[in-house]
């Protein structure tokens, strides 16, 4: 199915709202472990689970671009 330039605008920003999200999520796992080197693991499992949250939400706009792409979620034209 071809998208409409505001469907293709759409798809674009939650793929990208999702890339900067598991990008968050991998420094944050870097933090994590500095946090546990240092003897801090009680800070370095709430980072961790902070990194739980933030791959689930990246995995839920990949799931709405795919709809996007489906034409099962749509932009109305303004």
């Amino acid at each position: 199915m071809t998208l409409d330039k505001p469907n293709q605008d759409l798809k674009r920003d939650l793929l990208g709202i999702a890339s900067d999200l598991k990008w968050s999520a991998v420094e944050l796992m870097r933090i994590a472990e500095r946090l546990s080197l240092a003897g801090n693991e009680a800070d370095a499992q709430a980072v961790l689970k902070m990194c739980t949250v933030l791959h689930a939400d990246e995995d839920r706009l990949t799931g709405y671009a795919d709809e996007v792409k489906a034409g099962r979620i749509v932009r109305s034209k303004a």
